[in-house]
């Protein structure tokens, strides 16, 4: 799996997102899996959530075992080392003023829900992309998911 950590995403008024890239190894083409969200691409589940990271474990121990470290696992979203293998790009990007993406932060804004559509289409004409974007998440992804399937 190639790891590619704060890769530029260009929004529409001159601000650059920071995304991490997770995708196979492989040369060609594959679907990806967005999220765009406020929990910090880089704060890993266990250690961000433990309190939440614990209770997972309690119900699921097999969680960061059977073919992944749980290294990439993120809060609300999908494990890089589960999907990467089966041919997808996963992609994590940090919403406007939160992990390493700069500006002012405005959960589930129309600044916010612009940034997301920017995103997905950024996803869907890069080299390694197959041109479908697939968009992953609960909660506050699922809520931004609606918000951005408007535009």
């Amino acid at each position: 799996m190639i790891v590619e950590k704060d890769v530029a995403v260009p929004a529409n008024d001159g601000l650059v997102l920071r995304a991490n890239v997770y995708r196979p190894a492989a040369p060609g083409q594959f679907p990806v899996l967005l999220a765009l969200g406020i929990y910090g691409k880089d704060a890993h589940f266990a250690d961000a959530y433990k309190p939440l990271w614990d209770v997972l474990k309690r119900i699921y121990p097999e969680i960061d075992c059977n073919g992944t470290t749980g290294h990439w696992l993120r809060w609300e979203n999908v494990d890089p080392e589960r999907w990467v293998p089966h041919g997808y790009v996963v992609i994590t990007v940090d919403a406007r003023g939160t992990g390493k993406s700069p500006g002012y932060l405005d959960p589930l804004s129309p600044r916010e829900t612009q940034d997301y559509y920017d995103a997905i289409e950024w996803a869907g004409v890069q080299a390694w992309s197959s041109g479908k974007v697939g968009l992953i998440g609960i909660s506050y992804f699922a809520m931004k998911q609606w918000q951005v399937a408007a535009l």
